[in-house]
């Protein structure tokens, strides 16, 4: 069966994403429409050997479409998405929109598959730095219960969108011909630096990010007791997202026994040679689908063996955004959830 499909901010970073993905997958799409902002509107972008011209996102864009694959902003996701379910599509959206609607599922495949089943219509794509923490999370908090999370992220500037990346670039060129690094879709320069995550801190000092991970990682687990300890910051990097994660669990558990435990965990692959000094690295994870494992240790500042920690790799782009949303699409249609 196949399927028409919308892909709504098609000329943003992580709408080109999710066309490539379409096309690598080999989803089956009958009709593709891109739908954006009035600026982008009559652009050409190229999907399968065929240029599709991008038309103005409006209400009346749905009719007939069974699939909206959603990366416009939050705003617009939440003017549009419910007239997309209106007209008979499901929407699977990637802002934050949605994602703390307890009426919405918020899905990472590998994780909650299950909840899909409540679906009314939308679906909420995860947070980039939650879905690469806990693709690797669940299963070792299937295996032995997770009490407490500590995690350090070191976020890829393709988070705040094309723009900013592009910004990134021009700073480097900048900085290296002695020309003062100027910010305009960033707060600081990022051009060999880094920063606090740039979004808004609340009255108990954690920023709007850190907060996500927390509320986003106790939904999909159905676990409210979870503790999750987090730490945003801007590194100067294109487009992967890196994270440095202790977990504390309510039993001894050995480095080896997570080990074996991600060493078969869909979604993750295993980069953990002490021989040759190589763990995860953002620039092997770009591109990749899985989310890379590595440096995995014993806390020693845990004597009873309860904690271990571990570095992670995953791309933002991908698995943080366009991917996970594809795979949710891929979900509901195997089970005949998608078209009429």
């Amino acid at each position: 069966m196949s399927y028409d499909v919308a892909v709504m901010g098609a000329t943003g970073a992580v709408g080109r994403v999710m066309l490539e993905i379409l096309a690598e997958r080999d989803f089956p799409v009958r009709e593709l429409r891109l739908l954006a902002s009035s600026r982008s509107a009559g652009k050409k972008i190229d999907y399968r050997g065929e240029s599709l011209t991008v038309q103005e996102l409006t209400a009346d864009s749905f009719a007939g479409i069974d699939l909206v694959l959603s990366s416009a902003g939050g705003s617009l996701s939440r003017r549009f998405a419910p007239a997309a379910v209106e007209a008979g599509a499901v929407v699977v959206d990637n802002t934050s929109a949605f994602r703390m609607d307890p009426e919405v599922p918020l899905v990472v495949p590998e994780v909650n598959p299950g909840d899909l089943d409540d679906h009314r219509g939308i679906v909420a794509n995860p947070n980039c730095s939650t879905i690469i923490m806990v693709v690797p999370l669940w299963p070792l908090h299937r295996s032995h219960r997770v009490r407490r999370v500590i995690v350090s992220t070191y976020q890829a500037i393709s988070g705040a969108g094309a723009p900013a990346m592009e910004e990134l670039v021009e700073q480097t060129r900048d900085v290296l011909h002695d020309r003062p690094a100027v910010p305009r879709e960033l707060p600081y320069p990022i051009a060999f630096n880094l920063f606090s995550h740039n979004t808004e801190i609340d009255a108990d000092g954690y920023c709007e990010e850190e907060v996500k991970m927390i509320r986003e990682t106790r939904k999909m687990f159905h676990e409210e007791s979870i503790l999750v300890s987090p730490t945003c910051v801007r590194v100067p990097i294109l487009r992967a997202h890196s994270e440095a994660m202790t977990v504390e669990f309510e039993e001894p558990v050995s480095e080896a026994e997570v080990r074996e435990i991600l060493g078969g965990a869909p979604g993750v692959s295993l980069v953990d040679d002490r021989e040759t000094n190589h763990f995860p690295m953002p620039l092997e994870a770009s591109g990749r689908d899985e989310v890379l494992v590595g440096r995995i240790r014993q806390d020693l500042s845990r004597p009873d063996g309860t904690s271990v920690s571990m570095f992670l790799c995953g791309d933002q782009l991908r698995k943080g955004a366009a991917l996970n949303a594809v795979q949710i699409a891929e979900a509901l249609a195997a089970d005949g959830r998608l078209g009429s």
